[in-house]
């Protein structure tokens, strides 16, 4: 049947005649490209300030005298401070709107994240990572609320699959450049090559703090690009999905809820395994027979590579059969496989392999998981239990790298940290099986 579409001038264009399903795709795909490469290249920004001390600590741990369990501790205590602020970030951006809200932790984090080139200490490397985690916390959460005010259930898999591809684009950018900058400017103004990566990968982060301002739109009704109609439909998918949703409890009610707690747990299994690839992942390669800093960096973009293949072909299957659990299990197992695989391994090529199945497992199986909380939750429950979610499974990325680096101390090599990660990862593909099949296959 055909659908009629009234004339909506929006700078003298009218809404043409045609079928509804068109419509419907070509205003979801006009979304899409609006707001995803955007979103995308700000949690590159983000993923890369977060993530960059891997890298800094191929130089960075003997210029200091670090061992690898103070850099593990270190890493790790980012999370801490993501945790203790992320649900109240992510209810403040629900209030004054996403706009403002996103741009504040950019601004932020960038001039923390500058700051690491002046450490000298592992309390001064400890106090930054720590801020570096207040100053970013609800980013991540943050956006994956505000894509519920655009796309229903049954089109954000998709949407957040898109936006999560930016963490391997990080790797594949990050990688080559993070190694050239180490490589090239050390010794430039009497400065290692580590500072300089610090201070160079902080200047993305505030350009685009800056661009948020000027460029993204708090939801739907102020979306000056869009038409009428094209607004009309989009609030009435919204409202249409959220009707089934929980929109306010108290908080009793939130915290009792086991719901919450066991996505918190599953999504605390593969933080886990996310965190050990992208901390350790230059210095497995580096183990592995790798002496370059730029070449490290190289080879680093290739499981990133894989992973960004993996990530939209998950997300299209997902949406396509409208099956949720599976899409998240198996990329889980994948993950475990390779994590498992590579210890038994020694050569450049052969762990390499390992390294791409385990990242294009891993990161989307991240991606696939929040198709389980936003069909679930609405409104301020959703912008309090995404926060809530994200920060109790982020504390994973407290102790994964503070676990694997204790292990890499006490046994002297990689074996037993990479076992621990694999063992984690599939127990967290399990817990996805206590998730009810018919609340989230939408």
């Amino acid at each position: 049947m055909k659908t009629k579409y009234a004339a909506s001038p929006i700078g003298g264009e009218t809404t043409l005649h045609g079928d509804a399903a068109t419509f419907e795709t070509r205003t979801y795909a006009r979304v899409v490209k609006r707001l995803i490469p955007f979103l995308m290249l700000c949690y590159l920004g983000a993923y890369l300030d977060r993530v960059n001390v891997g890298f800094a600590k191929l130089q960075m741990l003997s210029d200091l005298q670090f061992s690898e369990t103070v850099y593990g501790l270190g890493a790790g205590i980012f999370f801490l401070g993501y945790f203790i602020f992320e649900v109240p970030s992510n209810v403040i951006l629900h209030r004054v709107g996403a706009k403002r809200w996103l741009a504040r932790i950019m601004l932020t984090w960038a001039v923390i994240s500058a700051c690491f080139a002046f450490v000298t200490t592992p309390t001064q490397f400890y106090v930054l990572r720590f801020l570096l985690g207040v100053a970013e916390a609800g980013f991540a959460p943050g956006v994956i609320l505000y894509m519920t005010y655009w796309f229903p259930s049954e089109r954000r898999a998709k949407a957040l699959s898109m936006f999560f591809m930016a963490i391997p684009l990080a790797g594949i950018v990050g990688g080559p450049l993070s190694g050239w900058i180490m490589h090239a400017f050390h010794g430039v103004g009497d400065l290692a090559g580590w500072k300089w990566l610090f201070l160079i990968e902080a200047l993305p982060s505030l350009c685009l703090g800056v661009a948020i301002l000027y460029y993204l739109d708090n939801g739907i009704d102020q979306a000056h690009w869009l038409s009428d109609v094209e607004k009309a439909l989009l609030k009435r998918n919204i409202e249409g999905d959220n009707a089934h949703k929980m929109e306010h409890m108290s908080i009793r009610a939130f915290m009792a809820d086991r719901r919450l707690w066991l996505m918190a747990a599953i999504y605390f299994c593969v933080v886990l395994g996310q965190y050990g690839l992208t901390f350790w992942l230059p210095t497995i390669i580096r183990k592995a027979g790798v002496a370059d800093p730029l070449w490290v960096g190289i080879y680093t973009a290739l499981p990133y590579l894989c992973a960004i293949v993996a990530l939209p072909l998950v997300g299209m299957s997902a949406d396509r059969r409208r099956e949720r659990r599976f899409h998240l299990i198996v990329p889980m197992m994948v993950a475990a496989a390779g994590f498992s695989t590579l210890p038994l391994l020694g050569s450049v090529s052969a762990s390499l392999v390992c390294l791409c199945i385990a990242a294009a497992g891993i990161l989307a199986s991240s991606s696939q998981f929040w198709a389980l909380p936003t069909a679930l939750l609405g409104g301020m429950s959703a912008a309090a239990g995404i926060a809530a979610v994200n920060c109790v499974a982020n504390l994973a990325g407290f102790f994964s790298p503070a676990i694997v680096g204790w292990l890499n101390d006490l046994t002297g090599k990689s074996t037993a940290g990479l076992l621990f990660i694999s063992a984690t990862v599939v127990f967290g593909a399990v817990l996805v099986l206590l998730v009810p099949a018919r609340s989230v296959n939408r």
